[in-house]
């Protein structure tokens, strides 16, 4: 029904049980009162839902459900209560997790909420928290009247802009060198987004619609990657598809039980334009573009004078010293990267963003200067135990290191031996010991890897942010187009693009050859003044957060693809620029 003991868990299963009907996957609570039908589990069949706004003619009645914005008491996520009974001048309604108490002898509601009745016939329920805002109801009914309005935007709304910018600029330098991470930045990049002389004053818009619907979509799609990994979890057969050590089986499912709600951050890849958002995958347990989204794209329009719109990154830094404020760690983190300059900057920036969380952090640059104390546990290079692990890298960068470590151990355990503590920490001895906590945690592994797509696809059949995907390539992928994917494949490498006419149109290089792949169906991305342009989402904490662009002249976006600025402007703004 969902995560135990969140009000969307209860409200589903107050319909199951009351109703014989669910609704399907919901990111937030807030994301109910979109809703368009409910599921009868019988039969399968659908019955339509309508929203009705808080001060509608049409009263609420029992059993519809009741919907806060997000914001306030109920931060980011909103809330959804069942209201059990429609009196003159109050509602009463059931619902889970905000008051922690027993309810009252001969009490059949967890609250009272005030409502009145305007002028105009409209019914308007009080909220009794001071910052919250109740959206309205939702009501399973066949009657839409005085229901809110559902417009679809335009779809010309969802194809990017690409402007350009005066050769006019502030006086000055953009790009702050007194900080460590943007001087990293300019020791690796230099003074722009691009080295690509034509672009440097390029970047691109987007409208508050499209916007609110990839929101929407990285919200939906994160609940249901993680709807996924618990699947896989479970099930032998599935976990077995992803090629993982089998040795790390049991480290994988404990640390779903124990930390599946500890995720920082990850980024969804996009396709976004007229023909629709499709998601290509989820990067769930490492990233890169953090200090570029979060603050250089702002900065950058900040340097032309340009004040229309607003910038998609600008709550990225703000939500992750939240997210690290309530991570739990309680004592140094360091932060561990291989010598590369895009790490470098990556690691200052995040040390940035855990110092404003109160977190004290140090910096590791690869594995030599780590050694053992008395008791055996791995130590820096100032003799202070490593406990607490961000990574710049991801799971699966490090996998192939920690297949051989973990065999090797298990040779050395079926002989009745152990590994001698003279020779230096490897990795495996950092990231899987039991007492190391690591973010992103080791689940991670799970929705990172491209054998999720086809299961994604079985438990969401023909959702429309998904493209069909399949283990084994069929005779319909072949005839629409397919993209073949490395299973653990990263920053586009060794992908191949094939079309309808089974021609091969293009193949990246890689050290992930040598993997299995899936196929998914061919999704070109959006070609605009011949760069093919990808969206990224950073979720923070599960949740939406911040949106990037990144271009390519070829078709496959790479770690070496360029990213611009982006800029959201309202619709009528948008459509004025696109004349």
């Amino acid at each position: 029904m969902g995560y135990k003991w969140q009000c969307v868990e209860f409200a589903r299963r107050w319909m199951y049980l009351n109703r014989g009907y669910i609704f399907d996957e919901v990111a937030m609570a807030y994301d109910i009162f979109l809703l368009r039908n409910v599921r009868v589990i019988r039969d399968n069949s659908l019955l339509p839902v309508y929203s009705f706004r808080n001060g509608s003619r049409r009263r609420p009645e029992p059993g519809c459900l009741l919907i806060w914005e997000e914001g306030g008491e109920f931060e980011r996520t909103g809330h959804v209560a069942v209201i059990t009974e429609v009196l003159p001048d109050r509602v009463r309604i059931v619902e889970q997790n905000v008051d922690h108490h027993m309810w009252e002898e001969g009490q059949d509601f967890a609250r009272e909420l005030r409502a009145e009745v305007a002028a105009d016939g409209g019914f308007h329920i009080q909220c009794t928290f001071e910052e919250g805002t109740i959206l309205g109801w939702v009501i399973q009914t066949e009657d839409p009247t005085h229901a809110e309005l559902r417009v679809t935007p335009s779809p010309e709304l969802f194809n990017l802009l690409m402007c350009e910018m005066p050769t006019a600029r502030v006086q000055g330098p953009w790009l702050d060198s007194s900080r460590p991470e943007e001087a990293a930045f300019i020791a690796k990049a230099g003074a722009w987004l691009t080295a690509v002389p034509e672009l440097q004053r390029s970047y691109f818009c987007i409208s508050e619609s499209a916007t609110a619907a990839i929101k929407h979509a990285s919200n939906e799609l994160h609940a249901m990657f993680m709807h996924a990994t618990h699947r896989v979890l479970k099930d032998d057969e599935l976990l077995a598809r992803f090629k993982l050590p089998r040795s790390i089986w049991p480290k994988l499912r404990q640390s779903w039980n124990n930390r599946r709600n500890q995720m920082i951050t990850g980024r969804f890849d996009f396709s976004v334009s007229a023909g629709g958002i499709k998601v290509y995958e989820y990067n769930a347990d490492s990233a890169s573009c953090y200090l570029e989204t979060a603050r250089l794209q702002g900065t950058w329009f900040d340097s032309y004078g340009y004040d229309q719109g607003r910038c998609p990154g600008a709550r990225l830094y703000p939500d992750l010293v939240q997210s690290w404020r309530k991570s739990g760690v309680d004592t140094v983190l360091h932060i561990m990267q291989d010598d590369e300059p895009e790490e470098t900057y990556h690691a200052l920036f995040m040390q940035g963003v855990v110092a404003e969380a109160g977190i004290r952090s140090k910096l590791i640059v690869g594995m030599n200067h780590l050694g053992w104390d008395k008791e055996g546990f791995v130590v820096d290079q100032d003799g202070e135990r490593i406990l607490r692990v961000w990574k710049t890298w991801s799971w699966e960068t490090a996998l192939d290191q920690l297949r051989e470590e973990c065999d090797e151990d298990e040779a050395l355990a079926a002989i009745g031996r152990q590994r001698d503590r003279d020779t230096s920490p490897r990795l495996v001895d950092v990231l899987l010991r039991s007492e190391v906590m690591v973010y992103e945690p080791l689940w991670t592994l799970i929705p990172s890897n491209k054998a999720i797509l086809p299961i994604l696809c079985e438990l969401f059949h023909d959702h429309p942010h998904l493209l069909d995907t399949a283990y084994e390539l069929d005779a319909e992928l072949e005839h629409r187009g397919y993209v073949a994917k490395p299973i653990a494949g990263r920053g586009g490498f060794n992908i191949s693009i094939v079309d309808r006419n089974r021609k091969l149109v293009e193949k990246t290089r890689g050290q992930f050859s040598r993997q299995e792949y899936v196929y998914q169906q061919l999704f070109p991305l959006p070609v605009i003044d011949d760069l093919s342009v990808q969206i990224g989402t950073f979720t923070v904490d599960g949740r939406y957060s911040a949106a990037c662009v990144r271009v390519d002249p070829s078709p496959v976006i790479t770690s070496a693809s360029d990213l611009l600025p982006l800029r959201i402007l309202e619709d009528e703004e948008f459509l004025t620029i696109r004349g």
